[in-house]
């Protein structure tokens, strides 16, 4: 099985730039497409961005991700990272790293994803 394991989140104000962390088991980034999700207080999971196995020049984002977030992955050390520039107080949520192998029309699903990490909390507050 596929481990996932996110770390990097923390407090930071608004403006800030932080870098999560996804690290993975041997092997999978070779075999799952990985995906960012965010849940804030209240509300629902939520899609941020993903690199595809087939397609990693080609990640995918959600509209709010796009112009701030980036995510990228180190094949060598098996892990994912998501940047994320000028974060608001909206931002603030659990952020959780998963691998599966969705298509494009699942790449957004949650459900089309099978490993998941635990989580890491980005608090966003001034």
């Amino acid at each position: 099985q596929a481990l996932v394991v996110e770390s990097g989140g923390g407090l930071v104000q608004p403006g800030d730039s932080l870098t999560l962390s996804c690290e993975t088991g041997v092997g999978t980034l070779s075999y799952y497409s990985i995906a960012w999700f965010r849940q804030a207080a209240g509300k629902g999971r939520e899609f941020v961005a993903a690199v595809r196995r087939e397609k990693p020049a080609y990640p995918t984002y959600a509209d709010f991700a796009q112009d701030r977030f980036a995510i990228s992955r180190d094949l060598a050390k098996s892990t994912v990272y998501l940047q994320m520039n000028n974060l608001q107080s909206e931002d603030t949520a659990n952020y959780s790293c998963a691998a599966g192998s969705p298509n494009l029309s699942t790449v957004r699903q949650p459900s089309a994803y099978i490993y998941w990490g635990q989580g890491t909390q980005v608090i966003v507050s001034s």
